[in-house]
């Protein structure tokens, strides 16, 4: 099945929850409500929650309460307790949500766990939809993101809206599930082409040539990749912060990756070799750093050799 593009609309209009006001639903926030969206959302950080009443938000005190008030709700969590808590915990969006409800779900999890929840809301009468994300935060920060939608073609319709007001475009990939192989599927080149960005700056650096200029000449080039472009600025400056994908978090990524590629088995050589650098930048107290860290492994890497 051919994958359906949708461009963004100007504007949008109504309203909209968000629960998990982190790095990217937080950026989501912040276009649907420049896109004339009322957002109501909630998280555990208090400072997710001060961010969304700036914006003109509501904050609602539980996922329940914003479920009881919303017709569509995007669900934008870090981990699997996560998930299984803002869903299904006591104040989680099943404890309020109504028949009809539909749930965008864009994190990025293990297939089978958002497969059981949609089960789950189904008998409920909950529509849940599996819609992950292409982009970095710093992507999603300049409504720069893919949506890879994918489940009820209906329910998808209703909501063609909102991810007009929250990503540069959308693609319709078919039935549920199609969404996240396809995110995996991306995550799988962004690991690699990350690493690949940090082993570029550091030959770069070895041999004497000026990682300004090399960036320049080779974004222009057949050379270039998404992530030379937008992580090689940070490689530049050596500053990893503020983190677009935190090293701890991506681990959850390469861990889903690794056990997808595995159950269809694929050979991943160059995906499996790039975990170790990855592993690497955790042990050396990177985990709260951008993954474009990577580059100050591979430095360290090559100081070692030239001792």
């Amino acid at each position: 099945m051919k994958a359906k593009a949708v461009k963004t609309a100007k504007r949008g209009a109504g309203t909209v929850g968000v629960v998990g006001l982190g790095i990217m639903g937080g950026a989501f926030a912040k276009h649907l409500s420049a896109a004339g969206f009322k957002v109501t959302g909630f998280d555990i950080a208090p400072a997710a929650i001060e961010a969304l009443k700036k914006l003109g938000g509501v904050a609602a005190a539980s996922a329940a309460e914003v479920a009881a008030s919303q017709k569509i709700i995007i669900t934008s969590l870090p981990s699997y307790a996560a998930f299984e808590a803002a869903l299904f915990g006591k104040d989680g969006i099943a404890a309020g949500a109504k028949r009809g409800t539909i749930v965008v779900e864009v994190s990025t999890l293990p297939l089978k766990l958002k497969e059981d929840a949609r089960k789950r809301f189904a008998k409920i009468g909950v529509i849940m939809l599996d819609c992950p994300i292409s982009g970095t935060g710093a992507q999603a920060a300049a409504k720069d993101a893919i949506v890879y939608a994918s489940g009820d073609a209906a329910a998808y319709r209703k909501c063609k809206a909102v991810f007009a007001g929250m990503a540069r475009n959308t693609y319709y990939c078919g039935k549920f599930g199609i969404g996240s192989k396809l995110k995996f599927i991306a995550n799988h080149l962004v690991t690699i082409h990350n690493l690949s960005t940090a082993e570029a700056f550091v030959m770069a650096e070895e041999a004497g040539v000026d990682a300004t200029l090399m960036y320049n000449v080779i974004k222009d080039g057949a050379g270039t990749s998404r992530m030379f472009d937008v992580r090689g600025p940070m490689m530049i400056k050596r500053n990893y912060l503020p983190a677009t994908m935190k090293v701890d978090v991506y681990q959850k990524d390469i861990a889903i990756i690794g056990a997808f590629a595995k159950a269809i088995k694929t050979p991943t050589p160059l995906f499996t070799l790039s975990k170790k650098y990855y592993d690497m930048a955790m042990k050396a107290g990177f985990d709260k750093q951008d993954t474009a860290a990577v580059h100050e492994v591979l430095r360290r890497v090559a100081r070692k050799r030239r001792i």
